[in-house]
């Protein structure tokens, strides 16, 4: 999946920690080997390979990953979309080889008119291949790791541990010590270079899930302009507004990432919006080249109060 993983354990005397080590690697194994884009034998890339009219039998895994993300993806107006992965190769943010240059406006146009994800049928455990789909699962399938594998942890008798993939983050329990697993909101890079800084927000993880979706990690500068690899789906452009982080608080971590995407996408005023109507916990941070500002939604608010 491109990224790290880490887990922290609060053991029961005796309990092997290598067999649990090798039951986590076995679980994220299998969601490479189902979702991951740069695997050409995995699942996913089989079924973008797929010939038009061609069903796909899915994994179980793979299957619930699909179907939460077509969800996500009509109920936020395709502000999310798996099937981006077409504008995400062109822009080089996904398995294909990078080049930094920007895409002219006809190579954007073909490549967005294959993304809709109204164009996935799932029927029976299986998915149909409509022709030229193109799914990329990335900003699902980190979240829903790292609720495989403390579902694999909790049913291995391990009910204290926070689990870490690429930045997102899911808590059970508590430390040895009794304390909750405190953990703090990721701060935007811009305002390392900044004199205002945001407040720190810390949040306890039991039974709980963070993500934070923002531009800063993987991007590329053309013509004094920086590109972000978050694309909006509707344009099959990177983004061009001032949010530039969105951080989603929620029991599940594949819910909490994928919304932390697509509120980022919504940007800094249908963003807010959509959490608040929804009952989200969000925090935003947009940007507007010299100020930062930081809105929370209602439900975050009552969270931390």
């Amino acid at each position: 999946m491109g990224t790290s993983w880490s887990a922290l354990l609060v053991l029961p005397r005796g309990m092997d920690v290598g067999a649990l080590r090798r039951g986590i690697e076995e679980v994220l194994a299998d969601i490479v080997a189902q979702m991951s884009p740069w695997e050409p034998d995995s699942h996913l890339s089989r079924f973008n390979r797929g010939g038009a009219g061609t069903w796909f039998q899915l994994p179980e895994r793979m299957l619930k990953v699909l179907s939460a993300a077509l969800e996500w993806a009509e109920r936020t107006g395709g502000a999310y979309d798996p099937t981006i992965g077409a504008s995400v190769n062109l822009w080089g943010f996904g398995p294909v080889r990078p080049n930094h240059t920007v895409p002219d406006a006809h190579a954007v146009a073909t490549a967005r008119a294959r993304t809709d994800w109204s164009r996935v049928k799932i029927e029976g455990g299986r998915a149909l291949q409509t022709g030229g789909v193109q799914l990329d699962l990335c900003a699902i399938a980190k979240g829903f790791a790292a609720d495989e594998v403390a579902t694999f942890l909790l049913r291995a008798g391990v009910t204290n541990f926070l689990v870490e993939i690429g930045g997102e983050l899911r808590g059970e329990g508590v430390k040895p010590d009794g304390s909750p697993w405190w953990v703090e909101f990721e701060a935007p890079r811009a305002a390392l270079a900044l004199p205002v800084i945001i407040p720190e927000t810390l949040i306890a993880l039991s039974g709980a899930s963070v993500a934070t979706s923002g531009d800063e990690q993987r991007c590329f500068e053309n013509g004094g302009r920086r590109y972000g690899h978050t694309l909006d789906p509707r344009t099959g452009a990177p983004l061009d507004h001032d949010l530039i982080s969105v951080t989603v608080v929620d029991p599940s971590c594949m819910t909490a990432d994928v919304l932390a995407t697509a509120l980022l996408v919504l940007g800094p005023k249908m963003g807010p919006d959509f959490a608040s109507a929804h009952r989200l916990a969000a925090r935003f941070v947009a940007f507007d080249g010299r100020y930062l500002a930081e809105t929370l939604s209602p439900a975050l608010k009552a969270m931390l109060d």
